[in-house]
Formats: C-alpha cells, structure tokens, sequence
C-alpha cells in the first residue's frame, strides 16, 4: 500500500461499512467514499486528464475536498491544494506555475466569488476544466478535447499504474525570497509519513477525528486524510473554526483526537459554557507550530472544570518540505512536550550544524521544488540534509527545541507567514517607498504582522491593497510609518531592531 489508489482500495475493503466522514446529518462509509472517488476519477479521465497532469483543489475542509483530491491521484493525476483563505491572484499564481489542467473551487465560500476572482487574475491558458467542488461538477472550456464516456476498466488501469515514486502531491510554501515554492513528494513519502504518526499517536479504527487542520495543509491532508485511510478512523471536517460548534461536536459525537495550533486549545480552555459541556472524551492532542506555554500543556492535561482532561498531549515539528520531523512520546512530561518538539519520528534523522541551524534527513523529505533545481539545492546538501532556516538545540535524549529562525518566517493563528512575500505586495502600492514586514506578540494569534512603512500611503490604504491581495492571516495588523529603515552595510533591513525598538518612528502607529 504504497500508493495513494491502493490505500484506498484497501481501506474500503477492510473498513467498508465504518463511516469514514461524518459532515452535518452526512456520512461516508470507507466503501461509499472510494465508489465517489472512481465516479469523480472516471469524469477526470473523460474531461481529458492525464496521467501527470496537474489538479488544484481550492477551498474549505469538506466532504467533496477529500473526494476531489483522492480522486486526482487515482486517474494519476498531481494533487496541488490552495489555501481556502487565498485571494484569486494567490491561487491564480498556483495554476500558472504548475499548468494545472483542472481546477476545482469552493465557490461562494465566506461570501466571496471565487471564481471570478480567479478569472480576473489569470487567463488560465492551461486549464480546460473549472470545477465546482460544492458539487463535483465539470466545466470543460475549451473544444480541443471532446468530453467523452471513460470506462471504468480505463479509470482502474490508471489507478494501478500509480507508482510509489511517482508525485503524489506539491505543496506549495514560501521561501525568504518571498516566492512561493511547490514542494513535490511522492505517493511512498506521504503515506509514509502518516503511517509513522499515527503509530506514534496509537491511532485505530475506534477513533473519531475533529480535523480542524485544513485540507490544503500538510497536516490536515496526510496527518488527516491519510492517516484515516490507514487506521480506519472516523473524520468529521471542520470548514471554519467556530468555539461553539467544535464543543458542541466534541460532546455529542464523542470526538478522541484533537490536533491543533496552541490558539485551538487556548480558546477551549476560555471559551464561555465549557464547564457545562461533557469534553471527556479526548485522548490525544498534538499541537505545535509555536512556542507552547507550559501552563497550556498542564491544563490540558488537567481534569475538568480545571482543564481539559486530555489523556496525552504532544507536540511535534514540521515543515511542509518534510511534513512530520519530530514528536514527543506519550509519556513525555509536560515540561519536555512544552519545551520542545520531540524526538526524530521513524525514519528521520536531525542535527544541529555548526552554525545552530536545524538539519533534517530522512525518508519523507520532499524530492525537490517544482521547477526550481536551484532552490532545491540550496535547500538539500549534496549529503541529503534539509536545512530547514530554523536554529534549534537538542538535549541529551534528541529532543529538539526551536529558539530563533535564520529566516524572517513568523507564526501567525497556526500559518507560516513570510515578511518577504508581504512586502513584494506592498511594495506595488504608490505612496509606498520601502516597507518592512515583522512578526510582533500577540495574546490570540501568537504573532501578527506589523508593517514599517516609508512614504505617503495612509493605513487604511495599506490594509485594503493587502487585503485585496493576500489571505488575511497575511494581512498585517499593525502599521506604522517611518522616515527610514534601518540597514547594516550591506543593504539588509535589521529587522531585530525592528522589533525591538520604536525610535526613529514619525506619523502613527495603528492596528487594523
């Protein structure tokens, strides 16, 4: 089963009947979910998909987001998710770089009209097919290839030629240049690495997951949607994190695994009415992405009122160029799960190189950037070691902590966002002379994006011309105006003094 049509297959022989997603008054059997898969399969096929070729998938957490996506890989076709929060540009850039062939999209999510946006940004040369993923539905655009009736045999042939070493999926991320990056990993890698997490977190059949994790993530994907292929477990996706709502489906559908950022488990810990609700049934929480407070990880181990009552609590690091890295143990302290992110999973090597910086090597890091040989060996030594730009430690049983970034990367409500990327966007607004992008504290969101701007653009100018641009995580909150950024010698903005220091400031600072 190392191929993502054949973990299919066997999860709907082995699980068949077992629901394998609960959405609403909705459910999916493991045998239902692989008839829709081959149906959705079947019309890719007949719209002209080939083997190869590339599929994005826009949109929420849903039902239909998991057909389509598995769907993809079983007519042998490459998975490429979008970010639901991503404006029609962001997304328009994804299709562009890869010559995705089909797109499907969530139109109308938070009000917004995907599509067009979409089609304002990008002629979409490449594509012949708009989707609907709401519904699965097909829209062939062009007339070069006639829609056709493909057989089954010919979808089932497709499935079996899948091969472990062939991409599986590219997950794009951003680098310091701010460029977005396709990280590209086969279908071996993926479903390797959701096997080693969910040994490690003794996951079953018996277990019902809340994947609050979107889709479009590592993590919701192949710690999600993978790793319910391997053990049988029960999904229930989440479209939209509402306080309310995740109790209530914690409580009446018995839930037992929670991943999540640090600020899921913050707001549960505070939410209103938490202490009338029964949220008995967690027993493993994996959380990361952030610094996590010690006191976070001991009251949600605590027994209610007090806490949670969350039997094991871990925490873990990844990036989506390797997905799964590290993990603690169940038995773990507090301390130790608070502190650092766990040990090397099965199959993964760390170091720590002269410099401080993390290496990272093993089974499941990505096979190269899409179309970027250089990127990708600035990324992988000629020995194989990721360097992953982050500076860690390790202490005397290989657990690794993470205490400052050779990149200007922050963390943001649980996304990566990359100051650079922030920049080159506001950068095109007139009134905009120099900009500076840095990570700042804050309660809820662990960190948010503050804008040091020189020249005439008023705030609320900035805000919009992000807005319009960027996935709101992105979307500073902060803005304040400068006469001038502060550089070393060689031209470099020295962002710590940035963080630390609000001298040489003139106008206001204000919060969006």
């Amino acid at each position: 089963m190392d191929t993502i049509p054949a973990l299919l297959r066997a999860a709907a022989e082995r699980y068949g009947d077992r629901p394998a997603y609960v959405a609403g008054d909705r459910t999916l059997t493991y045998a239902e979910l692989l008839e829709a898969v081959r149906d959705l399969a079947r019309r890719y096929v007949g719209h002209g998909l080939a083997a190869g070729e590339r599929v994005v998938v826009w949109g929420p957490n849903s039902i239909e987001w998991v057909v389509a996506a598995l769907a993809t890989t079983y007519a042998g076709g490459v998975l490429v998710p979008a970010n639901s929060r991503y404006t029609g540009h962001e997304v328009a850039d994804l299709v562009d770089r890869t010559a995705a062939t089909t797109v499907l999209v969530a139109d109308g999510f938070l009000g917004r009209s995907q599509l067009a946006e979409l089609r304002a940004a990008s002629e979409l040369s490449s594509t012949r097919v708009l989707g609907s993923l709401a519904d699965l539905s097909l829209d062939h655009r062009g007339e070069e290839r006639q829609v056709r009736e493909a057989s089954s045999e010919e979808v089932e042939s497709r499935a079996d030629a899948v091969a472990p070493d062939d991409v599986a999926d590219i997950l794009f991320t951003s680098g310091t240049t701010g460029r977005p990056k396709g990280a590209m990993s086969a279908h071996r890698q993926s479903i390797g690495v959701a096997r080693a997490w969910a040994e490690l977190g003794g996951v079953t059949a018996d277990d019902r997951y809340l994947v609050i994790n979107p889709f479009f993530h590592s993590f919701g994907y192949k710690i999600g949607i993978l790793v319910g292929l391997l053990t049988g477990a029960t999904l229930y996706p989440v479209a939209t994190f509402d306080l309310d709502e995740t109790m209530r489906i914690i409580e009446t559908e018995r839930i037992t695994l929670l991943p999540g950022a640090p600020t899921i488990y913050q707001s549960l810990l505070s939410a209103p009415g938490r202490e009338d609700r029964d949220l008995s049934s967690l027993r493993l929480a994996v959380t990361g992405a952030a610094v996590v407070p010690v006191v976070l990880i001991e009251r949600m181990r605590a027994e209610a009122p007090e806490g949670l009552g969350i039997d094991h609590v871990v925490t873990a690091f990844g990036m989506t160029e390797a997905v799964v890295v590290t993990m603690c143990r169940e038995d773990d302290s507090a301390e130790t799960v608070a502190t650092t992110n766990g040990r090397a999973i099965p199959g993964m090597e760390t170091r720590i190189a002269a410099n401080g910086e993390l290496l990272v090597r093993g089974d499941y890091v990505m096979l190269g950037y899409l179309d970027d040989p250089a990127a990708t060996a600035e990324a992988i030594d000629a020995d194989g070691w990721l360097h992953t730009g982050d500076v860690g430690e390790m202490d005397e049983l290989g657990n690794l902590r993470i205490t400052d970034r050779l990149k200007d990367m922050y963390i943001s409500g649980g996304f990566n966002v990359y100051p650079a990327e922030v920049e080159q966007t506001l950068l095109r607004l007139d009134g905009v002379q120099d900009v500076a992008v840095v990570g700042v504290p804050d309660e809820r969101m662990g960190e948010v994006g503050k804008a040091f701007v020189v020249g005439t653009a008023a705030r609320d100018e900035v805000i919009a011309f992000a807005k319009e641009r960027l996935a709101n995580f992105k979307v500073p909150r902060y803005v304040e105006t400068v006469d001038v950024l502060p550089r070393n010698l060689s031209g470099k903005v020295l962002k710590q003094a940035l963080r630390g220091s609000q001298a040489r400031t003139s106008g206001t600072e204000e919060k969006n």
